[in-house]
């Protein structure tokens, strides 16, 4: 990095709004390198102490401490958030409002869920260049910069020991001098990066494990961690989509996975559910239906929830129970680890900047491929593919 590829810039890290968000965009750390290549950076006060990084080191890193969230998003070039922008009850105004044209805002905007869709107009009208973090590809180059990876390793260890937490029964095999208990059963959906991490986790805690996806290649590694596999009936060629990612499966596929994944869904005590399709609504998978026949007392995980959940009765941000099975739509899992998630997040979301900032240039290519996928608003217009067929424009 030169000493001048932030040179004239400014960065504004705001404390992040949302319940229990407990993340910050950036530590210490990071601020050093963007200090160092010549930026200035405004920390909101107390930002950092969910993560405990307190204002003070911070400051030994050359940032500059802002009570005045206003000021800290006036005099700021590039926001970089953890959550997508919210309304502040504190303050009666939208975090949108607080910004203004050109302006970049990089965070997880998750633009094609529903809840979010008022909030991506408003940054259109605002004119705000926005990117999204869960759009960076999984590509060699763009590795470092994955964050939606980190997040996703930090909410499957999470999501298996939360649920595990509500079971009203044990987990692993329990010899007592009444006899044998036997384990509980877990059902992992979706084995990518959050559901392998949610298997191996619920392996080490001596849990009989199922799974589930639709591409041949990720429930092979589900195998490789002690899964026992749940065939979906999904042929390859309809299941894979670019960069080996899972597609929108056309309704009568989505159909016959919900058929064949039922009966194991039934007998779980634990359901963890991660399936998601990248810049899309999360599917449906599980249905009322059949969490009416699950044991009593069984837990549900909805990790997808950010893209719309795969239980159709999740509620975001809530835990309910429903026919007696716990299901816990909490939006931000990895909010609840938050030194280990913030420490990837903040290199993440460095690395991205980094890759784009040149010689105190803000360059929004629209041809290179992280940036194609990434860019949600720019000049008043929706880019992001996935939003743009929820919205119809």
């Amino acid at each position: 990095m030169s000493s001048s590829q932030f040179k004239g810039l400014s960065f504004g890290i705001p404390k992040e709004i949302m319940n229990g968000e407990r993340r910050v965009a950036a530590i210490p750390e990071t601020v050093k390198k963007l200090t160092d290549g010549g930026a200035k950076v405004f920390v909101e006060k107390r930002a950092g102490v969910g993560s405990y990084f307190a204002d003070a080191e911070y400051e030994k890193v050359g940032a500059v401490i802002i009570e005045d969230i206003q000021q800290l998003y006036t005099e700021s070039d590039i926001i970089l958030k953890v959550k997508e922008p919210l309304f502040n009850e504190e303050l009666g105004v939208h975090e949108v409002d607080l910004m203004h044209e050109g302006q970049v805002l990089i965070t997880f905007l998750h633009p094609a869920a529903p809840s979010n869709h008022e909030m991506v107009k408003k940054l259109m009208e605002k004119r705000v260049i926005s990117l999204t973090l869960d759009g960076i590809p999984r590509i060699s180059r763009a590795q470092s910069m994955d964050a939606l990876t980190s997040m996703s390793t930090v909410a499957g260890y999470k999501s298996v020991l939360m649920a595990a937490d509500r079971l009203p029964k044990f987990v692993p095999m329990i010899g007592t001098a009444v006899g044998m208990i036997q384990p509980s059963t877990v059902m992992v959906i979706g084995t990518g990066v959050a559901g392998l991490q949610a298997i191996a986790t619920a392996k080490r805690l001596g849990a009989v494990v199922y799974a589930a996806d639709i591409r041949p290649e990720a429930a092979e590694h589900a195998k490789s961690l002690g899964a026992k596999i749940v065939e979906t009936g999904v042929p390859a060629d309809v299941a894979i989509g670019e960069g080996g990612y899972a597609q929108s499966l056309p309704k009568e596929w989505i159909l016959k996975e919900q058929e064949s994944i039922k009966d194991y869904v039934i007998k779980s005590d634990i359901l963890i559910l991660t399936a998601l399709v990248p810049g899309r609504l999360a599917p449906v998978l599980v249905t009322e239906e059949m969490v009416k026949q699950m044991k009593p007392g069984s837990a549900i995980v909805d990790v997808a929830i950010d893209q719309g959940g795969n239980c159709e009765l999740t509620k975001g941000g809530e835990l309910i129970v429903q026919y007696s099975v716990s299901i816990d739509g909490t939006k931000n899992i990895p909010g609840m680890v938050p030194i280990s998630s913030t420490w990837m997040f903040a290199h993440n979301i460095y690395n991205f900047i980094a890759s784009f900032v040149k010689d105190g240039k803000i360059i929004i290519d629209t041809d290179d491929e992280i940036i194609a996928s990434s860019l949600v608003t720019k000049d008043g217009n929706l880019y992001h593919v996935g939003a743009r067929e929820v919205l119809a424009i």
